[in-house]
């Protein structure tokens, strides 16, 4: 990845907007959804329409990954560009200190990027980097680069559907749903349960994402460019919901899936993406009709792999398709996740990719879209060249890195066809597969590629540093 990165350095990011307008950039961001959970992704129970239809009209990649297992450390490297070894928030902290779980000044987010570009920037939805608790507020989202924020800060208030509040930039809008809160015995934050059900957080946050396009793309003033960073919490379990009432799968109803015969927490998981399939569907279509469809590039991904924690069965559903292993895993399944790209008119409609790419790419795709200059110290390659139907000009991360702080540890590498996985980390036995030949990591081949275990440990070793925050536990 060293020499791509320096090529990185020496490209001017405007080498694309020269020719091409800079768009609008809308990131939308499911929660714990998997691999297979789309249609287009080989899906046959649940219905996601929309994603589908997107994925016809655009580019649906096999090959891309989150920044890491769970929420937060994915969400770090998605917005510095920086992979696990690097980036500053590496796992789900809990505890009382906040600032463990919190971007500081000196990190430089994506949106910091795009608003020195001249983008108006707005989040939707679940931020997970910061709060207005002390030792948070450095991550607040207007704080590193976000004009607007609706929704919410920490993912354990995340975990309620039907929160008392939601936060309207660093004030909180109180809603009208009455709530059992539950603190957790390590202190921070805390979550609960609805007893008394009115407002729906996803709804409110799909409402709000359309009102900022609406405001952004109909300004009167001169032209401005805009980016969206539309963070859903669907289909994410209340885990405190879970414990307290047996279901985790909160949704006012149960749309298309009310008469199967299907327990209720199987019939919520299916209706909660299937109801935001729809809500990407409206986002969609108000681009369509407001004359922005040509001049904005829309990505729908999922911060890891799909949970097993609302009470659903995952074997109805088959979540993560073909992949090994789920949310909280280094397998496949717990950390390839479906990127769909739609830019009509610039990325070609109908297409494949087979490139190996991550979160940590968005920093540099968003850096050359809009003519900034990207921040120094990334693990970050623009997508630019596969997204407008040029992958023989794509440049290829040497390897891409994961480590997970809880269960004693974890780290992984992919390069080219090879992954590695070795737990506990350091010091546990090395897993080699073949991706290329063994999709599923159902075999594990390191006794008969030693020299390639022992490349991929070099890289392990390499590429992290260590954080004072962060030991495996």
């Amino acid at each position: 990845m060293c020499l791509a990165l320096t090529l990185l350095c020496c490209v001017p990011s405007w080498a694309f907007a020269q020719d091409v307008a800079r768009p609008n950039i809308i990131f939308i961001m499911a929660d714990d959804l998997g691999y297979g959970d789309l249609g287009c992704y080989g899906q046959k129970v649940l219905q996601t329409p929309r994603l589908d239809r997107m994925a016809e009209e655009g580019m649906r990649f096999t090959d891309f990954y989150a920044g890491n297992t769970v929420c937060a450390p994915s969400r770090s490297v998605l917005m510095t560009g920086q992979h696990m070894g690097h980036t500053h928030v590496r796992g789900n902290a809990g505890g009382a200190d906040m600032s463990k779980q919190s971007l500081r000044d000196e990190d430089v987010t994506v949106a910091e990027v795009l608003k020195s570009a001249g983008y108006a920037t707005g989040l939707c939805g679940k931020w997970g980097l910061g709060d207005a608790a002390p030792g948070g507020e450095s991550g607040l989202p207007r704080r590193q680069g976000f004009d607007f924020a609706y929704g919410y800060l920490n993912q354990v208030h995340a975990h309620n559907y039907f929160p008392e509040f939601l936060w309207r930039n660093e004030t909180q809008e109180k809603l009208n749903n009455v709530v059992h809160t539950v603190q957790r015995a390590s202190g921070g934050f805390s979550g609960g349960w609805a007893t008394h059900r009115v407002d729906y957080s996803h709804d409110l946050v799909a409402e709000e994402a359309l009102d900022f396009i609406r405001r952004s793309g109909s300004s009167t003033q001169a032209p401005k460019p805009f980016f969206l960073y539309l963070a859903f919490t669907i289909p994410h379990a209340n885990n405190e919901g879970t414990r307290g009432t047996g279901d985790g799968q909160e949704v006012p109803d149960y749309g298309p899936y009310a008469s199967e015969n299907w327990s209720n927490q199987d019939k919520g998981q299916a209706a909660m993406i299937t109801r935001m399939d729809a809500d990407v569907g409206r986002l969609l279509d108000l681009l369509d009709e407001m004359n922005l469809a040509e001049d904005t590039l829309v990505l729908f991904t999922s911060d890891n792999g799909p949970h097993d924690e609302g009470g659903h069965d995952t074997e109805r559903f088959d979540p993560n398709g073909p992949l090994r292993g789920m949310k909280r895993d280094l397998y496949e399944g717990g950390v390839r996740v479906p990127l769909i790209a739609r830019w009509p008119g610039t990325t070609p409609a109908g297409a494949t990719s087979h490139h190996i790419g991550y979160f940590g790419d968005f920093m540099a795709t968003a850096a050359e879209l809009s003519a900034a200059q990207a921040p120094e110290d990334l693990d970050s390659l623009s997508l630019v060249p596969t997204l407008t139907g040029k992958p023989a000009q794509q440049a290829e991360h040497e390897y891409l890195y994961w480590e997970f702080y809880e269960q004693k540890g974890k780290q992984a590498v992919r390069a080219n066809q090879w992954k590695a996985i070795r737990m506990p980390w350091k010091t546990g036995t090395t897993q080699l597969f073949d991706l290329s030949q063994d999709m599923g990591e159902e075999h594990d081949v390191a006794a008969q590629h030693p020299e390639i275990v022992q490349r991929m440990e070099a890289i392990m070793q390499s590429a992290h540093t260590e954080h004072p925050n962060w030991q495996p536990r």
